[in-house]
Order: structure tokens, then C-alpha cells, then sequence
């Protein structure tokens, strides 16, 4: 057998195994090195290949393709520094969870470290940002070498997808000739759908004594609460749900939860936390004596900080992935069970709760932080808080709505509120960077239905060559392109108070006419003038296929003054609430 047909019987076994693992997606871009990888996953009847040229924007669209699917894409380049820009969306994925099987072509042994072109050292070049790294052995067609390939790509599929889920690398080594034989490669395909290695994953789960010990400790809180950030498993939040309501606890909630819209019951859920905890008299009112945590850490720095004060509460960090997700410092118990599990168990050996003063008081001021915060409806001019708060009116039924770093996902947080649409709520949390988030939202309205992308101006700029997927694939994505010419979110911060050197090193106004950038990638463009201009162009945008950016410009002073007076409008109506309720 000549080495073409050897490089034919196993690439193409380790490429059937993965489609035989189920692994249905794959993102590729065009290299040489990567031929023989590249032509037998397009030409597999299983796969779906993405085909985007930027690597960093490819890595970014497998991410969220993975993120929506919550299952494992493949993410295909060739050697060299095309590698090394996949770097940033592997370290996304790695911190948030997101399974990735990232495939990098490399040059063969005797052509490393002697000035080949595009050859770098491509050794653990992610380092400790992927959960498995595997140098892959030089092909051979003996069975032996064949067993070895499907049981790596059976491996590769597994360990992605077993929590915590995460990024794997498989770097492979290719010699000349890169041209696989297509119409033998049809022969290494089992079409039995069976994988070679059958690979069992159980959930982690907890004893019954320990089950009965931690549910004797939440019947007797008298002022508990349960916090949940990000959650992957949609199936989670009805038994977070039940729980909550058996324990008399509130839900402090994320909007990337998935708990602030949909169908399920919402009558415990607290959604306006991130203002009325920035009061200290509501911070005063509500000492729990044990907290419940589910998911990542929210996003929302006053509820954090809420927490750190919190020394003498038992804390609770519930983690089926068995992490450390606990940036506070207090957790009392790492509780390493899968999370529905854990709650149904739970709620089993509890009785009901029939004192509910302390979750009628969360109830109370969160009501009363709802109305004060729609008093930003009244706005006349465009501004960054009241879009957020109009967003999930105009939002469709059953839609997805992808939200950028920065003041974006702050907003979120702040203004859209509990509601019945069943709207899906995404980002970049593991890393909060900004680069990458056009991509990421494309690969998501990739299989996602009426997909929004809300993004301030620098992450836009950050990533706009992620646009040319939406041209090639014809993508269909509504973009919110928040434009305030800057850094935001830089405002808020201590270093706003530096006027000299401000605009330079944080301000960064660019000036840009994005116009340009929706003719350059085909996309249809409009730049709103008020907010009946905005409903408007915003409903329309469903109704037209392909990509649309509407651009929504705001003012960076204006908006922070917008969000300190409203801050302190909140608080006085706070105070009214806790003295009538204390008192």
C-alpha cells in the first residue's frame, strides 16, 4: 500500500469515528497542509462543514455553534500561525465550557525546526487552556494505526463533551502527498453508526446521607437564597424552579440563567438586584444566612460584591462539572453533583416552606425596583438603557438574542426583565473579552431562530471580519450596533476621573462611518434616528433574510449621567419600600 493510500485509511477512519461520535458540525479553513483532513470531512455524508478564511473569526463562529448545539464542533486549520489564531476562542471555550475539538495540521517531523515555511512549534500550543492535547502519530494503514485513529477521534468527541466541557487539540503531523483517494475513503466508513469505542459518561451524583445532610441544613435557613449564573442544561431551571419555591427562597437571576423568559413560574424570581443591591440600605435588609449557587458567577459586580460581604453564611457552590467557580472566596461547601439532580433529590426530603416574609421582602423591592427603572421608558433621546428595556418588547416569540462584553451585557442585566417569550440570552463569559462576538453570534443564528446581536462599536470594529460569513453563508442575524464612538463602560470607572489622558487611553473615539462596513459585506444598513425609527427598522429586520446592522448612536457623558441618576432614583424608592416593610 502506497502512502497515499495509507494517509487515506487513516485520516478518513478518524474522520468517520468522529461523525460516528455524533459530532455533526465542523468549521474549516483553507490551508494546503490540512487537504487531506479538510476534503474527506466535507466529502463525509454526516458532517456539515462552515468553510470561514479568517481563522480568529472561524474559531469564534465553531464557538458558537457549540454554544447553541451544546455539543461538540470540530474546528479545522492548517500549520503554522493559522494555529495560533485560534488561540483566543479556545481560551473562551476553555473558561466557559464550550466543547471544541480543534484539528491542526502540522508539518511532519524532519520539516520541524530546520526554517520550513509555516512550520511553528504547534506542541501544546493552547498550553493549559484545553482539556486534552494529543500529537498525533504520522499515518499508516495497518489496522493497528486505524483502531488507534478512530479511538482517538472517539476519545476527542468524549472528553469535549464531558463536563466540564471544554476544548481538545489533536495536532496532526502530514507528509506529502495531501490528496487522499475520496472513492476508497467511502470504505472506511461504518455505516452501521456504530463508534468503534463506546465511551459511557455518568453525571456525578451525591449519597443519600449526604442528600439528607444538606437538605437538613436548607429546611432550616430561615433567610436563604439562591444565586444562578450561566446555566448550559436548559432542563435545569424547572427544578432550580422547584426548589425555590419548596425552600421559600428567592432566585437571584442571571439573564444568561435562562430563568428571566420563558413559560415556567416566575413569581420567585428577583431580576433587578444588580440596581437595588448598589443601595446600602437594601444591602442592610438582606443578610442570608445560606446561599445556593448554581452556574458560573453573574455577571453583576454589585451582586459580588454583596456576597464578599456575606462572612458568616453558609455557602453553597453546586458544580456538576466539579470546578472552582467561586471568585467570591466563601464558599463553605464545593458541591460536586449534577445540578438537576442535586435540586429533585433535594426537594424529596425538604417539607414546604410555609414562612415566607423573607422572600415577600425580596418580592417587594424588587417590584418597586422594576417601577422605578421604567421611568428610563420615558427617555426622548436615544440612549443605551432604555434600548435594553425596550428589547424584550420588540424581541420575537421564541428568539435568541446574543448580547457583547463591556456596557452591553451590564445593560442586559439591568434593564431586561422577567417576560414570557422564551427569549435565549448568550455571550462571552468565560474570558469577557471582546474580541470575536460577531462571529460567536453568527455561528449561533447558524441554528438559532430571529438571532439579535446587541454590540457597542469597539467589539464590532473588534471583529468585523467575522462579517464575511454572514456574506458567504448567507447568514440571517439582526446586529444592534450601539455606537457611543468609544470605550463606554470606561466611564463607570475610576479612571474616568483622569481628564487629561482619558479620551487617549480609554475614550478611544474612532470616528468610524459603519455604513461602509454593511456595503462592503453585503448587509443592509440603517442608522436610527429616534426610537419609533428604531421599532420600526428593528421589526422589518425579520421579516428581510440575510445580514442587517442597524445602528443606534448614543452619547458616552449622556449615558453615564442617564444611569447615576436612575441609580438614584431607585435608591430613594427603596428607602420608602424598606421603611414602610421594616418599620
Amino acid at each position: 500500500m502506497n502512502d497515499r493510500d495509507a494517509l487515506t485509511a487513516y485520516a478518513a477512519s478518524f474522520v468517520d469515528e468522529l461523525a460516528q461520535n455524533k459530532m455533526k458540525h465542523v468549521v474549516v479553513s483553507p490551508g494546503s497542509r490540512s487537504t487531506p483532513l479538510a476534503l474527506l470531512l466535507v466529502e463525509h455524508p454526516d458532517i456539515e462543514v462552515h468553510i470561514n478564511v479568517d481563522e480568529r473569526s472561524a474559531a469564534f463562529f465553531a464557538l458558537g455553534l457549540a454554544k447553541a448545539l451544546k455539543e461538540p464542533v470540530g474546528l479545522l486549520c492548517t500549520s503554522g500561525t493559522a494555529a495560533a489564531n485560534f488561540y483566543p476562542a479556545v481560551i473562551e471555550a476553555y473558561y466557559s465550557r464550550v466543547p471544541l475539538i480543534v484539528l491542526t495540521a502540522d508539518r511532519p517531523h524532519e520539516l520541524r525546526d530546520v526554517g520550513a515555511p509555516q512550520a511553528i512549534d504547534q506542541i501544546h500550543l493552547y498550553g493549559r487552556q484545553v482539556k486534552w492535547f494529543v500529537e498525533m502519530a504520522l499515518p499508516e494503514s495497518t489496522d493497528e494505526m486505524m483502531r488507534y485513529a478512530r479511538t482517538i477521534g472517539a476519545r476527542a468527541v468524549s472528553t469535549a463533551a464531558t463536563e466540564p466541557a471544554g476544548p481538545v487539540h489533536l495536532n496532526f503531523p502530514l507528509r506529502e502527498p495531501l490528496i487522499p483517494n475520496l472513492e476508497q475513503a467511502k470504505e472506511y466508513r461504518q455505516n452501521k453508526m456504530t463508534p468503534a469505542v463506546m465511551i459511557e459518561n455518568g453525571a456525578l451524583s451525591l449519597s443519600d446521607s449526604h442528600i439528607e445532610a444538606l437538605a437538613a441544613t436548607l429546611s432550616q435557613a430561615k433567610q436563604g437564597m439562591i444565586v444562578c449564573g450561566e446555566l448550559r442544561h436548559p432542563k435545569m431551571k424547572e427544578a432550580i424552579v422547584a426548589l425555590a419555591e419548596k425552600l421559600a427562597f428567592p432566585i437571584l437571576a442571571d439573564p444568561l440563567s435562562q430563568l428571566r423568559s420563558g413559560k415556567h413560574d416566575k413569581d420567585g424570581i428577583i431580576d433587578t438586584y444588580d440596581t437595588f443591591l448598589r443601595d446600602e440600605a437594601a444591602k442592610e435588609a438582606f443578610r442570608p444566612d445560606v446561599v445556593l449557587r448554581f452556574g458560573s458567577m453573574p455577571v453583576s459586580k454589585p451582586l459580588l460584591l454583596f456576597m464578599k460581604k456575606q462572612k458568616q453564611t453558609i455557602t453553597l457552590v453546586i458544580d456538576g462539572g466539579a470546578g472552582w467557580r467561586e471568585p467570591a472566596g466563601l464558599a463553605t461547601n464545593m458541591i460536586y453533583c449534577e445540578e438537576k439532580d442535586f435540586c429533585q433529590r433535594v426537594c424529596e426530603k425538604i417539607p414546604k416552606a410555609t414562612e415566607k416574609n423573607w422572600l415577600g421582602l425580596w418580592k417587594t423591592v424588587n417590584g418597586a425596583t422594576k417601577n422605578a427603572l421604567s421611568s428610563i421608558r420615558d427617555e426622548v433621546d436615544l440612549s443605551e438603557g432604555k434600548l435594553f428595556s425596550l428589547l424584550q418588547d420588540m424581541m420575537p416569540i421564541e428568539s435568541t438574542l446574543f448580547v457583547g462584553n463591556s456596557m452591553p451585557i451590564r445593560d442586559l442585566d439591568t434593564f431586561f426583565l422577567s417576560n414570557e417569550k422564551g427569549i435565549k440570552t448568550f455571550a462571552n463569559r468565560g474570558a469577557n473579552g471582546i474580541d470575536g462576538v460577531v462571529s460567536t453570534a453568527l455561528g449561533v443564528s447558524t441554528v438559532s431562530e430571529n438571532t439579535v446581536l446587541a454590540i457597542g462599536d469597539l467589539s464590532f470594529f473588534h471583529d468585523m471580519n467575522g462579517l464575511l460569513a454572514a456574506k458567504l453563508q448567507k447568514q440571517n442575524i439582526t446586529i444592534l450596533l450601539i455606537n457611543n464612538d468609544g470605550g463606554g463602560i470606561f466611564s463607570f470607572l475610576p479612571q474616568a476621573n483622569d481628564r487629561e489622558h482619558f479620551e487617549t487611553l480609554f475614550g478611544t473615539p474612532h470616528g468610524l462611518d459603519f455604513s461602509h462596513t454593511a456595503q462592503l459585506y453585503g448587509g443592509k444598513y440603517s442608522k436610527v434616528q429616534n426610537w419609533d425609527e428604531l421599532k420600526q427598522v428593528f421589526t422589518e429586520s425579520f421579516e428581510i433574510q440575510g445580514l442587517k446592522i442597524i445602528e443606534v448612536p448614543t452619547e458616552r457623558e449622556s449615558n453615564l449621567q442617564k444611569h447615576r441618576n436612575l441609580w438614584n432614583f431607585v435608591s430613594q424608592e427603596i428607602k420608602v419600600v424598606l421603611d414602610r416593610e421594616i418599620s
